[in-house]
């Protein structure tokens, strides 16, 4: 394993939009840092439906007033990628990618960050690691067959074939309804009475009207009691119904990975929703010089923080660090 002999100001964990965020703070402030990353550049990003369209406008996504530039009113995935490419490559930001983060020793005023390539010193380490990687396991008997997705990509690959979307939140319905666009027997199996209350304001009516009219069958009140090869069971409000089955998609959220924060010892403010200790005016943790930012931040309730509303943590942990 290499190992780094300079001690950065900053060592960031995570190269999505907020780990880059904290690079370029960190470079307006002369402070010397390296983000890791154990994907691709804003990995999670990449790995997103690859029609997706943002909730936000792109003002709302820019990092430090570099503009964003969309030829839609909500840009898509793509151009989220090359908006945040030509940003880390435009600035030479010192990105190490594929190097993923196993260990931070942090009982000494200047931090170890281990990785599976090197290891590098810190005075101050920075967690943005997002929480894309980790699905929620629904723990039901045939979850771990061939046929079983947690994360969806294309519809095309669903094309003529009988397949089951559970969950009722953004993705879901995406996925729900591009599927039945391309010629899928779409099913939805929603755990509440409704689609989820979340769900982009243009999409709703669709998949609304979609489902009064029965172009995508949907069982609310309901869940998946056992998954099999040709079949899926299910238990709803009438009992149990055997519906024919080619693929299941299990769109039922992500977390953020909590085993990591817990070997740091980041310490949790909330145990029922998971959120961690930190202070809100410096993004500090209950460890002196780690930070947290983005949407790690909010625990389990991962849908209160985004790129737009979490771009300002760059800046009150650089302002913290150098003040």
């Amino acid at each position: 394993m290499q190992t780094n002999n300079d001690t950065y100001d900053i060592v960031i964990i995570g190269g999505g939009p907020i780990g880059i965020a904290c690079g370029l703070e960190a470079e307006k402030h002369g402070l010397s840092y390296v983000i890791l990353e154990k994907g691709c550049l804003v990995n999670s990003l990449y790995y997103y439906p690859t029609n997706m369209t943002f909730f936000s406008t792109s003002e709302k996504l820019e990092l430090d007033g570099i503009p964003f530039i969309s030829t839609n009113p909500k840009p898509r995935k793509a151009e989220a990628l090359e908006y945040y490419r030509r940003i880390a490559t435009s600035n030479k930001m010192n990105i190490r990618l594929f190097e993923k983060v196993t260990e931070v020793k942090s009982d000494a005023e200047i931090k170890e960050v281990i990785t599976t390539k090197a290891s590098y010193k810190a005075k101050n380490v920075v967690v943005a690691t997002g929480f894309y990687d980790i699905p929620n396991y629904i723990n039901v008997q045939g979850e771990e067959l061939p046929k079983v997705a947690h994360y969806y990509d294309d519809p095309h690959y669903y094309a003529t074939q009988k397949t089951i979307v559970v969950g009722a939140s953004n993705s879901a319905v995406d996925a729900a309804l591009e599927i039945y666009r391309k010629g899928g027997d779409v099913t939805m199996i929603v755990r509440a009475e409704d689609i989820g209350p979340r769900v982009k304001y243009w999409v709703r009516p669709d998949i609304v009207n979609r489902i009064e009219e029965g172009s995508i069958k949907a069982y609310f009140n309901s869940s998946i009691k056992e998954i099999k090869e040709n079949e899926v069971i299910v238990q709803t409000q009438d009992g149990e119904e055997h519906i024919e089955n080619d693929f299941v998609l299990l769109l039922t959220g992500y977390r953020p990975n909590f085993e990591f924060l817990n070997k740091i010892g980041i310490a949790l403010k909330d145990e029922s929703k998971r959120i961690p200790m930190y202070d809100e005016n410096t993004m500090e943790t209950n460890i002196p010089g780690i930070y947290l930012a983005g949407v790690i931040c909010g625990g389990m309730e991962t849908h209160k923080w985004f790129i737009e509303n979490s771009r300002i943590h760059a800046k009150l942990i650089v302002a913290n660090i150098v003040g």
